[in-house]
């Protein structure tokens, strides 16, 4: 058998989400479960580089996840030395949103092909700048869209290709938890300052708008129009150092998304907000035959035969338990890590050419949908969208 081993050049991944969910949970598990298996004949190896600015870092990282199965994982803060070795063929971005553009362009210059986490910029201007530099290069490119194959989500998309739902009329998303302040010794915060500096990149619109727009035009229908409130619920927070500062950016947003085909979703998300309903997102959709409310992992359902019928009386206790009454939808195979899913998918569309549509210009829309939502929240009305 034949082992194709693809170069990867991992910038950026020292934060939390690109340790966990892109170098331990997706390409070193690939690699650990012997590659990605095309026939019997190939096999396609990650060979990762580690880069950043952060030497300590680097290495420290190094020297935790290298093990026999791996190796060593070799690390670099030389990115324009990693880029011009012709052994590595994919540059992927974890870095700040602020910063990705810089790395964008070199990666384009060194000809690789390009994998980065969302948003890609702020503005939608430089988002779409960034899809058509890779696409005039005629360079292979995507977008973290790591959502779309959580397991929940994939039985909604199941319960919709089975005709559960009927017509499909209304979306709910209900999105966030309670980040702490740091005010408070033993409550440290569990996200980093700049998410609440929206001169660092941040904001909950900017966030999480993007994941909004590709979870709801892959699953539901093309976002139309939105009309979205955003607010800054804590004005005070204490950094990495134990120093308060001042939020500028908006720690929750609330928004309407009207959509092509008629379907109204609402999204609540904060980070603000302590949990009360089944997991950290929920998303619960209503259609004429039947209900679902998915979490990242689970989804229930109820049909309209299952359905209660409530009548409106505030004088007696409530004796519809409306807990009741709803099924969980059963696991029809093993999930694999979505983070891994997706990666696998861009390791196949780099060495075969097989179609992968997450592109530059789909992660583009999500900027498109964010900067949007924030004229919406500005200019108190509805914003709508057009076609990239």
């Amino acid at each position: 058998m034949e082992t194709q081993h693809i170069g990867i050049i991992m910038n950026g991944v020292t934060g939390r989400m690109g340790t966990n969910q892109h170098l331990i949970r997706s390409i070193l598990a690939i690699i650990k479960q012997g590659g990605v298996r095309i026939s019997d004949d190939l096999t396609l190896m990650p060979r990762p580089l580690l880069t950043g600015r952060n030497e300590n870092k680097l290495k420290n990282l190094s020297d935790r996840l290298s093990d026999e199965q791996t190796g060593t994982l070799p690390w670099s803060t030389d990115i324009g030395a990693a880029l011009a070795d012709p052994s590595y063929d994919i540059f992927f971005d974890a870095s700040g949103t602020l910063q990705r553009a810089g790395f964008v362009e070199k990666a384009v210059k060194a000809g690789k092909a390009i994998y980065c986490e969302k948003p890609t910029a702020v503005e939608t201007k430089e988002a779409l700048r960034l899809a058509e530099l890779v696409e005039n290069a005629g360079l292979k490119n995507g977008v973290v869209q790591d959502k779309l194959w959580l397991p929940g989500f994939r039985k909604l998309q199941m319960l919709k290709d089975q005709g559960f739902f009927g017509e499909i009329l209304s979306v709910r998303g209900e999105f966030g938890y309670w980040v702490f302040e740091g005010h408070v010794p033993d409550q440290p915060a569990q996200r980093p300052s700049w998410n609440y500096r929206k001169q660092d990149g941040g904001g909950m619109m900017v966030d999480m708008l993007c994941h909004w727009r590709y979870l709801i035009d892959n699953l539901f229908g093309e976002v139309k129009a939105v009309s979205s409130t955003g607010a800054i619920h804590i004005p005070e927070r204490v950094d990495e150092n134990g120093k308060p500062y001042a939020c500028t950016a908006d720690d929750s947003a609330y928004s309407t998304f009207e959509l092509k085909n008629g379907i109204i979703c609402h999204f609540n998300s904060s980070w603000s907000v302590r949990v009360r309903r089944d997991d950290l997102l929920t998303v619960q959709v209503d259609g004429t035959k039947g209900t679902a409310v998915a979490g990242l992992r689970g989804c229930k359902v109820q049909h309209v035969s299952a359905t209660p019928k409530p009548v409106w009386n505030p004088d007696v206790d409530q004796p519809i338990d409306f807990y009741a009454g709803w099924s969980e939808v059963p696991d029809a195979m093993e999930y694999d890590n979505a983070f891994k899913i997706q990666w696998e998918l861009f390791l196949r569309h780099v060495a075969l050419d097989e179609p992968f549509r997450w592109s530059l210009r789909e992660g583009a829309k999500g900027v498109q949908l964010a900067e949007a939502g924030l004229q919406s929240w500005k200019e108190r009305r509805w914003v709508e969208l057009g076609s990239l």
